[in-house]
């Protein structure tokens, strides 16, 4: 066996170090391939992201026209209500006219029935003083 001669020393050495960088490269190749499916695929998640906040500013703003018309229709009814409210009263009051108005005339005409039978006036709630002379 030859003994081990420093230029094939050398040139081992080589080699090891030449298949050191070519691993090297081999890995940084590896984690760039790695790095740029992982800036898509972060990108890809950024745009979803992006696309689901846009839409879900639509919705709000969907909701708030919808919530701001409820409260709008809320309002017309109660207005609506109110007024009725008010006819209502009016018309009862009127009704209640209608009766007091019913019953004094019913009152009258008994009495003018009983003045033709020649019978005495109805007796009405209303005292007169009789003046002292």
């Amino acid at each position: 066996m030859a003994p081990f001669s420093p230029h094939t020393r050398a040139a081992a050495s080589l080699r090891m170090k030449q298949i050191a960088l070519d691993n090297q490269c081999h890995t940084f190749r590896h984690l760039r391939a790695k790095l740029v499916i992982e800036r898509q695929e972060s990108a890809t998640i950024n745009k979803g992201l992006e696309d689901k906040l846009v839409e879900a500013k639509k919705e709000h703003k969907t909701n708030q026209v919808a919530l701001e018309a409820s409260h709008n229709t809320i309002v017309g009814l109660t207005e609506i209500g109110l007024c009725m409210s008010k006819k209502i009263e009016r018309m009862k009051a009127k009704k209640q006219q209608a009766r007091v108005s019913h019953l004094e005339c019913h009152h009258k005409l008994q009495a003018r029935l009983q003045e033709d039978n020649g019978a005495p006036a109805p007796f009405d709630d209303e005292w007169e003083e009789e003046l002292e002379e």
